[in-house]
């Protein structure tokens, strides 16, 4: 957050009275705000952020603590606040008139946040706030572990195609459907895995 804040006070004599603060899927601005909200936004999204990970294991229910994976949710947390560093000076550095590709940035910090949350779905344990959190994956560990592990491969695959696409400019949009579309498996995977599992230990399933 300093660093954000620190960004903040060096741009802003070179603001405008309105900001860009939204982009299109060609990185043309859309989307105005003032100048204290544009520099401001930043930093209060990243401590927001700071708070709820230090808040989220506290309020978490029994049965579903989070102390067997802090570390991994500590990293990941961090992860999360890095790239909305990245996105923010991005953004007001675009918003001070400095030449820098959001269309590109944008994607590569997502796709690259995409990736390392795919290398350590496999680590998350079941919990209401982070990972594929369907009815079936909080009903059943087995399920949980079964999707978390092809949330990996998914997450991962999608995150270097927007590396991959947004290096190569292609449309955003299009990216971001694929990347949809892709997400999706896991959630609708543990749906079906849960049913097979379920149908297993279920007297029909056993042939009793």
């Amino acid at each position: 957050m300093a660093t954000a804040v620190g960004v903040a006070i060096w741009l802003w004599p070179h603001l405008p009275a309105r900001v860009p603060s939204h982009w299109d899927v060609d990185g043309q601005p859309n989307g105005y705000a003032s100048r204290f909200w544009a520099v401001a936004m930043w930093p209060l999204l990243i401590a927001g952020l700071a708070v709820l990970a230090a808040v989220l294991p506290r309020i978490s229910p029994k049965r579903f603590e989070m102390e067997s994976f802090a570390g991994v949710y500590g990293v990941l947390m961090l992860v999360i606040q890095g790239v909305m560093l990245v996105l923010g000076i991005t953004a007001m550095l675009a918003g001070a008139g400095h030449a820098v590709p959001m269309a590109v940035i944008a994607p590569l910090g997502v796709g690259v946040l995409l990736m390392v949350l795919g290398n350590y779905m496999g680590k998350l344990r079941r919990n209401f706030f982070m990972g594929i959190r369907t009815p079936w994956t909080l009903a059943s560990e087995a399920v949980w572990e079964r999707t978390h592990r092809l949330a990996g491969w998914t997450y991962v695959l999608a995150g270097a195609a927007m590396v991959v696409l947004g290096l190569a400019g292609a449309m955003v949009g299009w990216t971001l459907a694929a990347v949809v579309v892709v997400l999706l498996i896991p959630a609708i995977y543990s749906y079906f895995i849960y049913r097979r599992l379920e149908g297993r230990h279920s007297p029909e399933g056993d042939g009793s």
